[in-house]
């Protein structure tokens, strides 16, 4: 539609606003209804790439009902002095123990079962056992079964072997003791200045109290309506639980920054720069990866839901809320300019931080960095005590096809560089209608260097044999293959779209490539800036969360090419900060605390946004380079 039907529309919702206005209060409260109990819609697992790794675990999963994608919970038994841990009878009492507490349908491997001095530590003491609980799958409600479990497995350990030391480790009982330690008091002190810092920005900007809730009740309609239409089209196609993240982030920031534009300027930017992220967003909604798939389907619902709700709510909220004083909109072309060395400077270090998104690394942070203090910190700290490698927190599961031998495929494996040990147990639980499983543990943590050079040795060892390499430690690699090695291809294209749609809207072609190339670097920013702060930083995870640069990324690709098409439009200076602050005070109010991966997520958004705010300033621009939207250039929304 043309600009003058956008205008229409308009007018339509400022004559009909009390209409206009129920309908949204509509959408926001039916919608959060039907949002709220339609997330069980959402693909509820993390791990899905669609890579040979995936489709071993799908393999698994069928057959035998647990392990497979998720980690298993690790027993640690450290015996009293003199105990013979090798004896017969010693295995035995260990493994009467697994098998009365680890629960039903559960499968459980040690020195007992194989022989194998891989489940000894170096000590002479200590000795653990991989189990995988009968009820763990990898969505929300089997991790938290295998939660469950390893309660219970605590409890049954030390009851039957009252002489004994034993603990629980493993990713998930170090992620679940992080989870439960709680924020500390100095972390509700930052989470509360944060929300009020949001508050007082917000105040600081729009001046009235009407002018803070007007942004915030834009983002709750636009997050509510894009949330119903991405669960709409889960049901026709799998969309992953992670966009739950992406969908509140970016509508908040995206209506803080419209909400400071003045009303045609807003209007017209809206539909320009939510254009071009739909379009963008679409792109990425067609490759066949359920991660991509699920980030363009949320990006591109934020956007049309945010056009909707700018060319109708935001009229009608701007008819009844007092506007700030003329000098709070001074445009973006009064603003003071930044000198252009400084300019150069910033520029300068904003490409370097993206560059060292190069060096990501990506996977779930090592087992050291997961948690502080707790019973699963002290299990893994007598693991290592032991000489035994954090690697068996991520065991390998090699599934044998029917008619093959399953002690030949462990004696392969256990040849490949990098394997600690590799088995094949007799239990009923690892034989299954011909097939067999051999574990197969590594002795580096699969998001290292080394442990996925240990899963591509493996992976080349069993080669057009029929064998299938699966287990919580093929889904980093896996994941970096199926999702990350399709970027090159997905990122280009996601480019070219938005920058058709710009130059389709606005006919300045080199407007529209700064805009993008603008966008684009601020999502190496935020991935740059996890790198930064998390790898190399104090924290040093190691590794980042997988789907963790993803979600960020888009979100600061869409952010950015917002801000530029209402900076190239004539919109404030201040709105990019503004928004900016309220988005990183928003995140940050709600993610400070003692989680790993929350505190990935919100830190990346936060310097997302920041960052693009930062980028709109040294980027030196001038005059010229501005467009103007035609008022027939608005029909391809």
């Amino acid at each position: 539609m043309s600009t003058e039907p956008a205008d229409r529309v308009r007018e339509f919702a400022l004559r009909h606003r009390v209409a206009t206005g129920a309908v949204w209060l509509l959408v926001l409260l039916l919608g959060g209804v039907a949002a709220v109990s339609g997330l069980g819609r959402l693909d509820q697992s993390f791990t899905a790439s669609g890579g040979p790794g995936h489709r071993a675990n799908q393999a698994v999963h069928e057959r035998y009902g647990n392990g497979a994608a998720v980690a298993p919970l690790v027993a640690v038994v450290t015996w009293p002095a003199g105990t013979d841990v090798r004896a017969r009878a010693t295995g035995e009492r260990l493994a009467e123990a697994l098998a009365g507490s680890a629960g039903r349908g559960a499968r459980t491997v040690s020195y007992a079962d194989t022989g194998d001095e891989g489940f000894l530590g170096a000590d002479g003491r200590t000795v653990y056992a991989l189990v995988y609980p009968g009820a763990g799958k990898p969505d929300l409600a089997g991790l938290a079964a295998v939660e469950e479990t390893a309660g219970s497995l605590r409890a049954g350990l030390r009851s039957a072997l009252p002489e004994a030391r034993t603990g629980v480790t493993g990713v998930l009982p170090l992620q679940h003791d992080s989870a439960l330690a709680g924020p500390g008091a100095a972390a509700l002190v930052a989470k509360a200045a944060c929300a009020l810092g949001l508050l007082v920005l917000l105040a600081l900007a729009f001046r009235s109290a009407l002018g803070v809730l007007a942004p915030l009740l834009l983002a709750a309609v636009t997050s509510v309506g894009a949330l119903v239409l991405v669960e709409a089209v889960a049901g026709l196609t799998g969309v992953s639980f992670v966009v739950v993240y992406l969908v509140p982030v970016t509508a908040l920031v995206v209506a803080v920054h419209r909400w400071a534009q003045p009303p045609r300027t807003g209007a017209r930017s809206a539909v320009t720069g939510g254009a071009a992220g739909a379009a963008a967003f679409a792109v990425l909604a067609l490759f066949p990866v359920s991660f991509l798939r699920s980030i363009g389907i949320a990006g591109a619902a934020v956007c049309l839901v945010g056009i909707a709700t700018s060319l109708t709510l935001a009229p009608v909220l701007r008819s009844v809320v007092p506007r700030p004083a003329a000098r709070g909109t001074r445009p973006a072309r009064n603003a003071p300019a930044v000198p252009r060395p400084l300019a150069a400077a910033g520029l300068v270090l904003l490409v370097l931080l993206a560059g060292a998104a190069t060096q990501l690394r990506v996977g779930n942070p090592e087992a050291r960095a997961l948690v502080e203090s707790g019973p699963s910190l002290d299990g893994l700290e007598r693991l290592g005590a032991a000489g035994v490698p954090s690697g068996v927190l991520n065991p390998l599961e090699v599934l044998v096809p029917e008619g093959a031998d399953a002690e030949a495929a462990a004696a392969r494996a256990a040849r490949v560089p990098g394997v600690l040990l590799a088995a094949a147990p007799e239990a009923a639980g690892w034989r299954r209608s011909g097939t067999a499983l051999v574990v197969v543990v590594p002795v580096a943590e699969p998001m290292t260097a080394a442990g996925a050079g240990t899963v591509a040795a493996l992976r080349s060892a069993f080669a057009g044999s029929g064998v299938l390499v699966g287990g919580s430690g093929v889904v980093d690699p896996d994941l970096v293959e199926g999702v990350y090695g399709l970027l090159p291809y997905a990122v280009p294209l996601a480019a070219l779209a938005a920058f058709g749609v710009l130059v389709r809207r606005t006919r300045a072609p080199g407007a529209a490539a700064r805009s993008v190339c603008g966008a684009l670097l601020a999502a190496g920013v935020s991935a740059g800036g996890l790198v930064v702060v998390w790898q190399w930083g104090p924290a040093d995870t190691g590794a980042v969360t997988g789907w963790v640069p993803l979600v960020v990324g888009a979100f600061a690709f869409c952010v950015s090419l917002e801000r530029s098409t209402a900076s190239a439009a004539g919109g404030p200076g201040r709105a990019g900060p503004v928004a900016a602050g309220a988005g990183a005070l928003a995140v940050l109010a709600v993610g400070i605390g003692p989680q790993v991966e929350l505190a990935l997520l919100v830190s990346g958004f936060a310097m997302g946004a920041v960052g693009d705010a930062l980028a709109g300033r040294v980027r030196v621009r001038p005059e010229a380079g501005r467009w103007s939207v035609h008022r027939n250039a608005t029909r391809l929304v």
